[in-house]
């Protein structure tokens, strides 16, 4: 294990600084590390690792999770009002509407294997969207319309919505019915997931100020501990329920975060900040690098042609629901086309239920794998090097908050 930790980690940051030297987001270089050293090229990664590998990728993604939550300002949101809550499910829908109408001719498969494509595929990466986010809102850009708090928010919660969709149309592929429960189970599972987090969130910052005013102070060292542990338990209880009641662990996690940042004092919630952005760097590596390593290349080349035009069609689909999200908004055009850029990657999900419909016998089960991982390798390089491109030109820099 050690050696395959120790691969993982200089294997990425080489490969991650050599793209950076290209002018090249780093997590291409990080995506193409974990595809070398994975099961399917040189097989240079431990079983211990990879048997663990969707839990070390929750473990990261649960760190850029708490530095977003503290970086995410509740008004900001508050002002962003109805898009927050229609960019969290209409691009998925139409994307998913897309596959629907346009799979079975391309790829000859039926129209519910086309739905269970299109929930695969409909889902927007948080690890690729968040950190780029999180770096507008310190650097300013867009924060006064709020345009990264709104794609934060979209990007949180359009994995439940199309992860339940998900497990809706692959049980209706396999002769089943679908459950009018799923669907209830949305947003019991968004409401869920933010009270939860708040009520934790508000109990963990009135015991670090009660442990101040005892002069007790605790160290951001361990607050961070804390934080992360609560963190795991909140993703653990999302687990522990299912079947039972629905509740979504990762925005429970951004809810608790906001809240600290709310209830604490500046200067602990920038240490605290400034402390989960140090681990960031760490816990990003790993991210991408697994991901890279849950990628099937030989899948890519069974896609085809017909797939990557399925995959560049989706995205239209995908692009005319975000522009109608954005609707009767004060955003002018170049916002709007930036919006549909962050809202392209596509990476954690597909990795991680990309070969479900495979390991479930379904029919269309490889060819759905095959386009999951051709989406990855054509959407998460090209939603990076998209946000990282245009966000000078596109967003405006709030200059009055600069230092």
């Amino acid at each position: 294990m050690l050696t395959s930790l120790a691969l993982i980690f200089l294997t990425g940051l080489l490969l991650a600084s050599l793209f950076e030297k290209l002018k090249l987001p780093r997590i291409i270089g990080m995506l193409l590390a974990g595809i070398l050293l994975g099961p399917y090229v040189l097989n240079l990664l431990d079983d211990s690792v990879l048997s663990i590998s969707s839990d070390l990728r929750q473990i990261a993604l649960i760190i850029i999770l708490i530095k977003a939550g503290l970086s995410l300002n509740l008004s900001d949101l508050k002002k962003v009002g109805r898009p927050a809550i229609l960019i969290s499910f209409v691009p998925a829908t139409f994307e998913i509407i897309g596959y629907v109408l346009l799979a079975p001719t391309l790829l000859g498969i039926s129209k519910i294997e086309a739905a269970v494509m299109g929930s695969v595929l409909a889902a927007v990466s948080p690890a690729v969207v968040i950190p780029r986010m999180v770096q507008l809102m310190e650097t300013n850009y867009g924060t006064e319309k709020s345009i990264p708090q709104l794609i934060m928010a979209g990007a949180s919660c359009d994995d439940i919505f199309v992860i339940v969709l998900f497990s809706t149309f692959s049980s209706m592929a396999q002769g089943g019915s679908a459950n009018i429960m799923d669907f209830v189970n949305i947003p019991v599972s968004i409401l869920l997931g933010i009270v939860i987090g708040a009520m934790i969130g508000y109990l963990l910052a009135l015991f670090f100020e009660t442990c101040h005013k005892q002069e007790h102070s605790i160290r951001s060292s361990l607050k961070v501990l804390i934080l992360l542990s609560l963190a795991f338990l909140c993703m653990a209880l999302e687990n522990r329920l299912k079947g039972i009641v629905a509740i979504s662990g990762l925005l429970a996690v951004v809810s608790m975060a906001c809240v600290v940042k709310l209830k604490s004092p500046i200067d602990v919630t920038n240490r605290l900040s400034l402390k989960f952005g140090k681990l960031w760097i760490a816990a990003e590596i790993l991210l991408f690098v697994l991901v890279g390593a849950a990628v099937d290349i030989r899948y890519t080349m069974q896609a085809g042609i017909a797939a990557v035009a399925m995959i560049l069609l989706a995205l239209v689909f995908r692009a005319v629901g975000v522009c109608l999200c954005m609707t009767k908004t004060s955003l002018n055009f170049k916002e709007r086309l930036f919006c549909v850029i962050a809202y392209l990657p596509k990476a954690t999900v597909q990795a991680a239920i990309g070969s479900v419909p495979l390991s479930m016998g379904l029919a269309c089960g490889q060819i759905v794998l095959s386009v999951a991982v051709l989406a990855i390798l054509i959407t998460a390089p090209l939603g990076a090097i998209g946000i990282d491109r245009t966000y000078k030109k596109l967003l405006v820099i709030t200059h009055h908050l600069q230092k």
